[in-house]
């Protein structure tokens, strides 16, 4: 049984704030359906400071994608505030929440999300070309080969297995140098023997790069591999304690 404590407001203190890579206070998302509202998120606050790693876990439906959407600035709450990366997201137009997650932001999706008419490398360079920065092509071959895909760079995504897609995209999230990387269910549409090698490259690269991380999951035991676990039900957010969480 999960051992799970409240996450109130309370718990961000000035000093945790100042820390914060990512911090959301109240944060309630609600959708129109008929002549009823459906609450997705009720009142959530929790905060991320800067080389953490943590883990959002939850059954199917629970909010968990509609969260990490909101901390991302893909999509906006119906009320309380998001701070990403030092910047308050509410005041900000979409130019603006753009610019900051191509500055300081990397994303790996379930689906993987390449480009199907680019190459591997094409489809790693575009956050730099993006950015208008120098050397992309230099930088995506660097990563390509840390994933292990050195000679695979110029395969379009049709030719490349379900695996290696993923190794592409994970290079693509590191490639800009992000503060902080948000990872959607990034083994969900892998089996167990190819996800275990990308769950390695995830936390390697993360280390090494001394990225952020927010994981969104349905599996346990890969949610207890980050510093924290936080679970999702009926749109509240709890905190598990670890040492717990095999009971």
């Amino acid at each position: 049984m999960l051992q799970e404590t409240n996450i109130g407001s309370g718990r961000m203190t000035e000093s945790s704030s100042e820390l914060a890579v990512l911090r959301l206070s109240e944060v309630r998302k609600a959708y129109h359906s008929g002549r009823e509202d459906l609450e997705v998120l009720k009142g959530v606050s929790f905060d991320v400071k800067a080389g953490e790693t943590v883990s959002i876990i939850g059954p199917s439906g629970s909010g968990k994608t509609t969260l990490l959407g909101i901390c991302a600035g893909l999509d906006r709450p119906s009320t309380g505030s998001v701070s990403l990366c030092g910047q308050e997201l509410s005041g900000l137009g979409e130019d603006e929440r753009a610019a900051i997650r191509n500055e300081s932001v990397g994303f790996v999706f379930q689906n993987f999300q390449l480009i199907p008419t680019l190459t591997a490398l094409e489809n790693v360079m575009v956050p730099l070309e993006l950015r208008g920065e120098k050397g992309a092509r230099e930088r995506a071959k660097e990563l390509l080969g840390q994933v292990g895909l050195g000679d695979r760079i110029s395969h379009y995504p049709i030719q490349l297995s379900g695996g290696e897609q993923q190794r592409v995209a994970l290079a693509r999230a590191f490639v800009n140098k992000p503060r902080i990387l948000f990872a959607d269910e990034p083994t969900g549409n892998l089996d167990t023997d190819t996800s275990e090698p990308i769950v390695e490259l995830l936390f390697g690269l993360n280390k090494t790069a001394g990225t952020t991380l927010v994981l969104v999951t349905h599996d346990l035991d890969l949610a207890k591999t980050t510093d924290r676990l936080l679970r999702i039900d009926h749109g509240v957010l709890q905190e598990v304690e670890k040492a717990g969480a095999d009971e």
